[in-house]
């Protein structure tokens, strides 16, 4: 196994939602940055629900962030791993997700899959009232569902949970 480490959090003080995946892939962990695999559905379900092409910049993408109040994390930033699977993760270290909520206004989390969900569980019990679990947009997840995706991004914006 292999040590990685992730990446430090896209936020700022306005950001009003947190999306938390668990670890990044091998493909974004080569770019160093968030969901780097051009087959991840990530970037292509999240602009879309705004109506925005996926900028391909890194710069780009974190101004588009940060000018949607989204926060972007993983619960991981550390861990011993095999490729890019969340099943191999071990020994891990687990963000400072309370730090991150000292600084911004995050009303409201999106998981980007039942291992970031689980482990937000495990670790920050308290925060899991705000959080939703979605499917993962993983292209190795055939359980996807860009309605799912957009409803909860339809309900943290439109419905005053983040928006």
């Amino acid at each position: 196994m292999t040590r990685a480490v992730g990446f430090p959090p896209v936020f700022d003080k306005e950001s009003k939602l947190l999306i938390l995946g668990s670890f990044p892939s091998v493909p974004s962990r080569k770019i160093d940055f968030y969901y780097g695999n051009p087959q991840n559905r990530f970037w292509r379900t999240v602009c879309g629900f705004f109506g925005e092409e996926v900028p391909q910049k890194t710069a780009d993408k974190r101004e588009f962030l940060l000018r949607r109040n989204i926060a972007l994390w993983d619960v991981v930033v550390s861990c011993e791993i095999v490729g890019s699977a969340d099943s191999s993760i071990r020994e891990e270290e687990i963000a400072d997700l309370p730090a991150l909520f000292a600084q911004a206004k995050i009303g409201r989390i999106l998981c980007n899959g039942g291992k970031a969900f689980a482990l937000l569980s495990a670790h920050f019990p308290a925060l899991v009232p705000l959080a939703e679990k979605l499917p993962s947009t993983s292209p190795a997840n055939p359980r996807f569902s860009a309605e799912v995706w957009r409803g909860a991004l339809r309900e943290a914006f439109l419905c005053g949970g983040a928006g």
